[in-house]
């Protein structure tokens, strides 16, 4: 009796079709998991990059078109928000520097007076602070594992000292 039950037994277990599929289909979620995330982290790296970019090259127009004597005559840098706006989103065509998953949500210039024995004194310094969102197109797929990630939001600035015009 203990081998007529057995038989069948033997015979399930040697038999291996269709053992590659199921395999595929337990190593299938784990593989579209590190895809989605080595894809995104590549895209938020190189978006960050980008602003990173652009907020250094609005501070150094900054730095370049205040005033150096912006600290003793007084006066500010808030009116060059929007131009500052641009130079970090756009090239110097007005074409977008970023793809659509991107948002440049705001660009705050800023001065400070620093003293101390510098050649001018007090020495301006500028500050260029850029506010960003960072959505995740396949964020989706991050979501079927556990707590979705859709977007990030991010401040990038960059200081330099105000030489003028």
């Amino acid at each position: 009796m203990k081998s007529r039950l057995a038989k069948p037994f033997k015979r399930f277990a040697k038999k291996d079709d269709g053992a590659i599929l199921v395999e595929f289909g337990l190593v299938m979620p784990l593989m579209l998991l590190l895809l989605a995330v080595t894809l995104e982290s590549a895209r938020m790296m190189s978006s960050y990059q980008s602003v990173i970019a652009g907020v250094r090259d609005a501070s150094r127009y900054l730095s370049r078109v205040t005033p150096a004597d912006i600290c003793t005559s007084g006066g500010n840098v808030a009116g060059l928000t929007t131009t500052l706006k641009g130079i970090v989103e756009d090239d110097k065509n007005a074409n977008s520097l970023f793809p659509p998953s991107i948002t440049v949500n705001s660009v705050t210039p800023s001065l400070s007076c620093v003293s101390g024995t510098y050649r001018v004194n007090p020495a301006p310094v500028g500050t260029v602070s850029a506010n960003i969102t960072i959505q995740f197109p396949l964020g989706g797929i991050l979501s079927l594992f556990g707590n979705g990630l859709s977007s990030v939001t991010t401040d990038v600035s960059d200081t330099s000292r105000i030489f003028g015009q």
